[in-house]
Parts: C-alpha cells; sequence; structure tokens
C-alpha cells in the first residue's frame, strides 16, 4: 500500500475516536477489581469484552460510589468510589473488569449538597437505581416484593443476544388502524383464559389466533415499564389491593419482570421481544403505554430511590421553595423540558424502537411534556418537536393524550408538527351523549363521524384523531350501558374516586338483571357505538373485552383491582358469540371500506366526500337541538375499485323513524349492509328509498351495482 494512503487512512480512523485496545491501558485497583476509565457517552451499565462499562452522571453530586451485590442480597459486598480522575464534566465512567454479568446486581450512592428549599436532597445513605437501569430486581414475581421500598431496587446488566431474524415492522397506514388496549396481566390471568402462561407476555402470545380472528391490527400495552404493583398496597374488605394498572414507572428503561412467565436473569426482555416479533409477523402493530410525566418516586412524603437523589431539582418541576409540584395527580410532575430529561426521555424511546422493535406509543398525560420548568404550556416544546422529527422515530406511531391532571387540555391544540395523534375525548364524550338520546348532540356526532374536521384541520393534523367509547380508564362498553352511576366502593375511598361524567345509560335497571327488554337494549346500544365507531373517520380504538361484554361491575376506576374485577372473563366469549361475531364483521367492513377511513378523492356519483343527511337527504344546516337522527354519507373514487358510497344511518330517538336515502345514479342500488337491530343478517338489497330505521338502531347502508 502506498505510504500516502496508509497515513490517510489511519488519520480517517483516528478521527472516529475509538476506543483504544482496553488491555493496553493502566489499570487502577479499586477494592480489589481492575479497573479503569470508562465510555462516557454509554449511559447506563453494559456489558463489553472483560468487564461491565458503568456510566452514570450528576449535575450536582460532589461524589458517587458504585455499589455490587450478589443476587438477593441486601447489603453490597462491594463498594467502589469513581476516582475524580473518571469523571469528565458531570459524567462519571468507570470498566470494571472480571465481572460475570450473570453474579451480581448493582446500585449507586451519591453524596452531595442538602438544601431542601433549593431541591438538594442528596443523602449518601440511600441505594439509587440507574436511571438507565435495563433490568429491575426487587419484585420479578407479582405481589412479592423482596425488600422495603426504598434501598431495595437493583438493576442487572443485560445481554442483547435476541434474534429478530429478518422480520421487518408491520408499518400499517395510520388510517388504517384497528386499535385494541389491553392490560398485559388482566388479559389472560383469569383461569378462563385458558392459556398456560396465566397474565405474562407468554400469555398474550397464545391469544394471538383470537386477536386474528377478531381482526384488529395494533394492540396497546398499558404500562409495562417496571413499575412497583405494591406501592400502596392495602387491604379493603378482605382483598389485597394494588398498583395495578401500573401507572407509576420505576424504571424507563426496564420491562417488567414480573410480567414474564420465566425467570430472565440478564435477559430481561425476551419475552417481550418474542410477543412483538411474533406479533409483527402477524400483522400487529404493539404500542407501549407510557408514562413520562412523573415517577413512583412521588412527593415529599413518598419513596426516595433513584432520580431524587441524583438531581431532584433537575429531574422534577419544584416550586421556589423546593416542594414538588403534581400536574400529573399522582405527587411529583417530571421536568420533561430540561436538557437533561429531555436527552433521558429521547434515549429511552430510541432505546425501546431499536432494541425491542416497538411499532408506536401512547403518552400518558402528554401535556406535561409540553410544561416548561415554571410548569407553564409552551408553544413549541422541545421535546415533543424532538419526537415528531427524530429520524430512529420517523416510522412510529406518537399518540397524545392530550390533557393533564391540572386541567390542561389540548384535545385538537396539542403541538404536532403534523405527526402526532390524540386521544379525542371530545369523541368519546359527544358520541356517549348521542347514543344514550341525549338532546342537542347530532350536530356534533355529525362532525365526530366525519373526523372532527372542527378539531383537527385536515391540512396540518391529517389523521390525528383516535376516535374511542371506552379505555382503561371509565366504564367498559357493556358497563357503559348497565349503570347509571360508577360503582367503585371495593376501592377504598368511598366511591369518591373514578370520574361522575360517564354518560352512560343503564338502558332501564341498575346493574345486573333478568329483564329480556333491558338485556336486548343494552346489546343494541353496544352495537349501536362500535358500528358507530367503526363508519368513524379517524382511528379507532377499543378496550380489551368489549367484544365479548365484558364488565367491571360498575368499577370505573378500577386501578387497584388485581382481581377478577379487572381480569377478563373468557367464558363470556362464548355465551356473548354474536357479540364478538358482530364487532369481528365490523372490523372487516371497515378495512373494506376505504371511504370510511380517509379521504380517497372529493366524491363520487355526484356526491361529495362527506355530506349530511337528515330524515330527509341533503341536510341543510346544522342539525336542531331536537334532532336525534343523523345520516352521513362518505363518498370516494378509488383507483382500482370505481366509486364507494356508504351511508351511516343512526337513529337515537326512543321511536321508529321513517326515512329516505339520497337517490343514487342510474345503475346503482342501496344494499343493507348492517341493521344493529337485526345483528348477524346477511346484506340485502334495498327495495326503493325509503325505509324504517328501528329505535335505538343503527344501519349502513352501501352502494352496489344493480
Amino acid at each position: 500500500m502506498d505510504n500516502t494512503v496508509q497515513t490517510s487512512r489511519q488519520s480517517q480512523i483516528a478521527q472516529l475516536n475509538l476506543p483504544r485496545t482496553i488491555h493496553l491501558v493502566p489499570m487502577d485497583i479499586i477494592s480489589g477489581f481492575e479497573v479503569r476509565p470508562g465510555f462516557y457517552e454509554v449511559n447506563g451499565a453494559t456489558a463489553i469484552p472483560g468487564g461491565v462499562n458503568f456510566t452514570v452522571h450528576s449535575f450536582n453530586a460532589t461524589a458517587i460510589e458504585l455499589l455490587l451485590f450478589r443476587r438477593g442480597e441486601a447489603e453490597p459486598y462491594a463498594v467502589l468510589p469513581f476516582p475524580p480522575h473518571y469523571r469528565i464534566g458531570n459524567v462519571y465512567s468507570m470498566i470494571v473488569f472480571k465481572l460475570n454479568i450473570e453474579e451480581f446486581e448493582y446500585a449507586y450512592r451519591v453524596d452531595g449538597p442538602y438544601d431542601p428549599g433549593k431541591g438538594l436532597i442528596f443523602d449518601r445513605t440511600k441505594y439509587l437505581l440507574d436511571p438507565y437501569a435495563k433490568a429491575v430486581t426487587g419484585q420479578s414475581e407479582w405481589g412479592k416484593g423482596g425488600f422495603p421500598l426504598e434501598n431495595s431496587y437493583r438493576a442487572r446488566v443485560v445481554k442483547d443476544d435476541f434474534d429478530w431474524g429478518d422480520m421487518a415492522s408491520p408499518l400499517i397506514p395510520m388510517e388504517d388502524l384497528v386499535i385494541y388496549e389491553l392490560h398485559v396481566r388482566g388479559f389472560t390471568r383469569d383461569a378462563s383464559s385458558g392459556v398456560l402462561a396465566p397474565g405474562t407476555f407468554e400469555g398474550l402470545v397464545e391469544k394471538l389466533p383470537y386477536l386474528k380472528e377478531l381482526g384488529v391490527n395494533a394492540v396497546e400495552l398499558m404500562p409495562i415499564f417496571e413499575f412497583d404493583e405494591m406501592q400502596d398496597s392495602r387491604v379493603v374488605d378482605g382483598e389485597m389491593l394494588y398498583n395495578y394498572w401500573g401507572y407509576s414507572t420505576v424504571s424507563f428503561f426496564a420491562p417488567n419482570t414480573s410480567y414474564t412467565a420465566s425467570q430472565e436473569y440478564n435477559r430481561e426482555g425476551n419475552e417481550l421481544k418474542n410477543l412483538i416479533r411474533m406479533f409483527n409477523e402477524n400483522g400487529i402493530e404493539v404500542y407501549l403505554d407510557v408514562v413520562f410525566n412523573h415517577t413512583a418516586e412521588g412527593n415529599e412524603q413518598g419513596p426516595f430511590f433513584s432520580f431524587k437523589g441524583f438531581d431532584n431539582n433537575i429531574y422534577y418541576l419544584l416550586t421556589p421553595g423546593g416542594k414538588y409540584y403534581n400536574f400529573s395527580g399522582c405527587g411529583n410532575t417530571l421536568n420533561c423540558n430540561h436538557p437533561i430529561v429531555h436527552q433521558m426521555i429521547m434515549d429511552c424511546l430510541r432505546y425501546w424502537v431499536t432494541t425491542y422493535r416497538v411499532d408506536g406509543f401512547r403518552f400518558d398525560l402528554a401535556s406535561i411534556l409540553g410544561r416548561n420548568e415554571d410548569g407553564s404550556p409552551m408553544d413549541k416544546p422541545p421535546l415533543l418537536q424532538a419526537m415528531a422529527f427524530d429520524p430512529i422515530l420517523g416510522d412510529v406511531k406518537l399518540i397524545a393524550e392530550a390533557w393533564d391532571a391540572d386541567g390542561l387540555y389540548q384535545v385538537g391544540t396539542f403541538p404536532s408538527w403534523n405527526r402526532w395523534a390524540e386521544w379525542n375525548g371530545r369523541y368519546r364524550d359527544d358520541m356517549r351523549r348521542y347514543v344514550k338520546g341525549d338532546p342537542g348532540m347530532a350536530q356534533a356526532a355529525a362532525l365526530r363521524l366525519a373526523g372532527s374536521r372542527d378539531i383537527y384541520q385536515a391540512d396540518t393534523r391529517k389523521n390525528a384523531s383516535v376516535n374511542f367509547f371506552t379505555c382503561h380508564d371509565g366504564f367498559t362498553l357493556y358497563d357503559l350501558y348497565a349503570y347509571n352511576y360508577k360503582h367503585n366502593e371495593r376501592n377504598g375511598w368511598n366511591n369518591t374516586d373514578g370520574a361522575n361524567d360517564n354518560n352512560s345509560w343503564n338502558c332501564g335497571a341498575e346493574g345486573e338483571t333478568q329483564d329480556p327488554e333491558v338485556n336486548a337494549l343494552r346489546r343494541r346500544m353496544m352495537r349501536n357505538a362500535f358500528a358507530l365507531l367503526m363508519c368513524s373517520r379517524g382511528i379507532p380504538m377499543f378496550l380489551a373485552g368489549d367484544e365479548f361484554c365484558n364488565t367491571q361491575f360498575g368499577n370505573n376506576n378500577a386501578y387497584c383491582q388485581d382481581n377478577v374485577t379487572s381480569w377478563l372473563d373468557w367464558s363470556l366469549l362464548e355465551r356473548n358469540r354474536d357479540m364478538f361475531e358482530f364487532f369481528s364483521y365490523m372490523i372487516r367492513f371497515r378495512k373494506a371500506h376505504r371511504v370510511l377511513r380517509a379521504n380517497v378523492s372529493d366524491g363520487a356519483c355526484g356526491f361529495p366526500d362527506v355530506s349530511f343527511h337528515g330524515v330527509n337527504p341533503w341536510h341543510e344546516g346544522p342539525f336542531a337541538p331536537g334532532d336525534h337522527y343523523i345520516g352521513v354519507a362518505f363518498a370516494g373514487w378509488e383507483k382500482g375499485a370505481g366509486p364507494q358510497l356508504v351511508y351511516v344511518a343512526s337513529n337515537a330517538y326512543w321511536e321508529d323513524l321513517h326515512v329516505a336515502l339520497p337517490a343514487l345514479p342510474q345503475g346503482l342500488v342501496w344494499e343493507l349492509a348492517v341493521d344493529t337491530w337485526e345483528s348477524g343478517q346477511p346484506p340485502r338489497p334495498q327495495a326503493d328509498s325509503r325505509f324504517t330505521i328501528r329505535r335505538r338502531s343503527v344501519m349502513v347502508f352501501v352502494a352496489r351495482q344493480a
């Protein structure tokens, strides 16, 4: 090789700033271990040839110690202080050699100033969990904590050797999604699920054929980051209550080890990775419900196990007196737009996308992610903008719960850069009120069906509306039409918790009844709601178990109920097979008619893209306060498929109505495809333009060749 070329190549390699060969660097000895300065840009604990790299940072710390524990032991067997020359800026990094990752767990102790008025509460007696821990010990078996909460959490080093093969993400277009929200444990925990690994990631994989039969193509998993189900655990009326939902994060980079069917020592996450691989290979995307608005450390009376000890006044929003702002309703609020927290959240999202191949995220109380360090809402929050434009997150679905517990409500105004979708709380509220027959709701319901274009501008907020009647927070669909009032007595708060504005209707009897007319009406109301959901522009989402009438017995805030209240009762599937078949049919119907999902053209056959109709065709102006009937027609000319016209007729009135369909061009006729009054009937041609829609029912017509 020419010397000039060789010198140039050596120069290029040097510019890459690759680490020097480790074994040539002189070692230090600390507590009997050979160590050397580590890789400062690699946060967390990472296995490398011959040892483990530990990197951690703190802005205000004066000293940090690495603690090594034998598995399951409460006290460390080794303490390794970071020497001063192992610190660059605010980053401490050390490689410890000859460590077998399967033989130890680790934590930190951090020393620094103590001035609570300024938010500085360093305490070198506390054992601290690494904020970048990839696996957490302490509660790998549900409901059995090994130590008191403080000084109990340890981290493990994870070996990432999962084989993804040639798997590629489905990359389902937003407009084609049908999202199914579920709780990993509750989905299969009940014996009626019939799975071999109940309450686990593996148990959920066992239900994959069921999900395919139902027809959903995206699952949204309620929190699977490591959380402490024992937090605030208590006994009420002889029943142990837990932090069941998991909206109280302990570690943002670690999966919940109690959701695994077996111990995954140092390979934590493999069962979850297998779930994602299996679902993706079967055309189902996997989204995580993530909680970046607060942590499990709570307020001044809360535990002290990680972020408080590294930089309390950086990780949390604090008042001028050092107290915790509580925009989350859970004791503290993460300081999301501080550069350090911003960086951690972005690192976290990239990690779940690259290491776990996650397809999307739903952000709990996402309005908090747009608050400034003084708590005020920002016009262009740096964190939200970074998520919108980050290259790694380029194909990832971003879904915001666009409000918080302090009253900031941003449905329709959440900063988006045409990238974020939102849980449309106005869809839920307006459609619930309309379907149960409240006066004055016809106009709002028509707009919700048409894609909420009064809320989301098509040019800047395309595919922004996630439509839903039910989610984990509130009544199930069955309970929505079986209860007028919440029944949360078993939560232990004298029924004061949970929302009061449920917009529900018990159809004539509170709770379970043997009245056949009431039960028939309830089932029809459920069909009405789901038919309208599947015929609405936007992204539909529904709660697991709604398809077979699962109930929480009127509890609309089952956050603490790790029992039959929250677990799906799969015996209801066979008892309500007709409801499952209706749900599956409506999902297939939506997939078969793209005009229900998107604007495919400016219209077809003399119909605009969307048109509104009363009992007589071509309704002009807004619906009147006394109107209970709405007709919404979707029309478009799809390449290769010709014209598509779908007419959705909804009668929320308590009497039958006589309706005229809009006329079709010669050669086309209307065909009745859906009738919630007579569920299960095959499609049939419409004899003429007039029809009778029964009280409290929905009918859907499709234009066909004569």
